[in-house]
């Protein structure tokens, strides 16, 4: 495994199933572009729907709910503009009517050896990440955030804050990638969270589209 997920887990990277490695390894010099396609159960809060339907502009949370809802994931990587290694993730729930994008850019600071997640398409919210490997999965749980404001980061105290949670587990039984995701807050409970599994197929790029270098300008990261 390579990646910026390799440089945070360090060691722990070997303890992860195969396939979820190989679903992580993705490297800004491969070229290769990851696609997951399965079925989600989607759950949401009611106290934070007028900040849900706000944030569907940036591509982050969104107020729809449903079972067995089409999803599709899109992962690549790439250096970006301030020269840190990242990685994109598009997440795409088919609603019929409607499809709600989610975007994360996961970015390895190398000065600070740490992870952070920068959320929607111009990254507003930026998060440190706390991956750690259970049982062949790759757990990824949020820490401080900061609201991103040009190159400024203003700190969210922790009732402002979300308390995010992923799964990422690989099931020999049934071949797929069984994924749990989480987003809690200490005052309005439960914003977000989705259940499901998908199959993943791997494709040889000729470098990011343009549309998945998301998060332009990043040349200040948030503060230690």
């Amino acid at each position: 495994m390579t990646g910026v997920y390799e440089r945070a887990l360090g060691e722990a990277a070997a303890d992860l199933h195969p396939k979820v490695r190989d679903r992580y390894s993705l490297t800004p010099n491969d070229g290769t572009v990851c696609v997951g396609r399965g079925e989600m159960d989607i759950t949401r809060g009611t106290l934070v729907l007028p900040a849900l339907y706000a944030m569907t502009t940036q591509n982050m949370l969104f107020p729809e709910a449903g079972e067995d809802v089409p999803f599709s994931v899109t992962t690549v990587a790439y250096t970006t503009e301030g020269g840190h290694e990242a990685m994109t993730t598009r997440r795409a729930f088919d609603f019929g009517d409607t499809t709600r994008l989610f975007d994360s850019l996961t970015v390895w600071d190398a000065e600070a050896e740490r992870l952070l997640d920068f959320l929607g398409t111009h990254g507003r919210i930026a998060s440190e990440l706390h991956p750690r490997v259970e049982d062949g999965a790759l757990v990824v749980a949020g820490g401080r955030q900061w609201a991103r404001l040009g190159n400024r980061y203003v700190p969210l105290p922790g009732p402002l804050a979300a308390d995010v949670e992923v799964r990422d587990r690989y099931d020999e039984d049934d071949d797929r990638y069984h994924v749990t995701a989480t987003v809690e807050n200490d005052l309005v409970g439960h914003m977000l969270g989705y259940r499901g599994t998908f199959t993943q197929d791997q494709t040889a790029g000729d470098g990011t589209p343009d549309e998945l270098r998301i998060v332009r300008g990043l040349d200040r990261l948030p503060p230690r």
